[in-house]
């Protein structure tokens, strides 16, 4: 018998509205903060241009080999482009999924880039390469350990050629921005600043070059559970101002339904899309946002259906 869970959303009929009936879409069904789609979208559904797409991809390591290993398959979705707002995407899944491998085909880094089949696609042309209309952060702590945290923030700018009296001032602004203080640590060295600010200093210097497109792995993965909802609260203040649209991938749901405004739940590996929800903005900090029943009931929903396909491997 297939379990309810793992199975498209279909609505009751009662519950379509007459704008939904006259689209020819299913209506989505609610759960707590969200809204489970009837299906994950399709690039010919949305009129609004796409700011990233991916059309049926597939990514198989060392093919041919005895070690090949497909991550990802026939996976397809769209992201609207919405100016002067952006929209943040998270994703979750199962360990192995390919949820790091849908980021870094996106980056254009290898060696999850090239796709072996299919197209992606941001703001409307294939990725061939990395470029400066994406930024991304690392769960690992990538500062340069012989530069400042001045200097690490203002390193893009740096490579951009911008005048260091231009560049720091820029700089300087970007410190206070992301929570640090700019008298005291401004010239201090990575090995001077807990996890917290060392994720600071790398969210700064992605932000400072404004990118389109933000992308993050795992990026509170390591900090504690008190460090980790400051940094998410600090999170989504920054990219309110800054309009991007952010991918953000996580293990953790509750991370994931308080950032997102749209959460891809993927299948077992190799991994698609199984479900997309759509989540109501988030208008508390992180510890508050985290008692609220409806909030916890998004969350229990996404829990259930991961644990499914956790007890469903081989």
């Amino acid at each position: 018998m297939s379990d309810p869970l793992l199975a498209p959303v279909t609505a009751a009929p009662a519950a379509a509205t007459l704008g939904t009936a006259v689209r020819g879409f299913s209506a989505a069904q609610p759960v707590g903060v969200g809204q489970v789609l009837p299906d994950v979208r399709k690039p010919e559904e949305l009129a609004r241009p796409h700011v990233v797409q991916f059309n049926r991809v597939t990514k198989t390591y060392n093919p041919g080999q005895t070690n090949e290993y497909t991550a990802i398959k026939e996976v397809t979705f769209v992201v609207e482009d919405l100016v002067n707002k952006g929209e943040f995407i998270c994703v979750l899944g199962p360990s192995g999924c390919g949820k790091s491998t849908i980021l870094r085909l996106i980056a254009g880094l290898e060696p999850q880039h090239p796709a072996t089949s299919g197209e992606v696609l941001v703001l409307g042309r294939p990725v061939t390469e990395p470029g400066a209309d994406r930024g991304m952060v690392f769960q690992d702590y990538t500062s340069f350990d012989h530069r400042t945290v001045l200097e690490n923030v203002t390193f893009g700018l740096e490579c951009q050629g911008m005048p260091r009296r231009e560049r720091q001032e820029l700089g300087r602004e970007w410190v206070k921005r992301v929570g640090l203080d700019v008298g005291k640590d401004s010239n201090k060295y990575p090995h001077e600043l807990s996890g917290g600010m060392r994720q600071r200093v790398a969210i700064a210097r992605t932000l400072i070059l404004q990118p389109r497109i933000i992308l993050m792995d795992e990026p509170f993965g390591a900090l504690d559970p008190m460090t980790r909802m400051n940094m998410q609260d600090l999170l989504v203040s920054l990219w309110r101002s800054v309009e991007a649209t952010v991918f953000f991938v996580t293990h953790s749901i509750e991370e994931a339904v308080f950032l997102g405004d749209r959460v891809y739940v993927m299948s077992n590996s190799p991994g698609t899309i199984l479900k997309e929800l759509t989540i109501e903005p988030s208008d508390r900090p992180s510890r508050e946002m985290q008692r609220e029943p409806r909030f916890q009931e998004t969350v229990f929903f996404i829990r259930d259906l991961i644990s499914k396909l956790e007890e469903g491997r081989d």
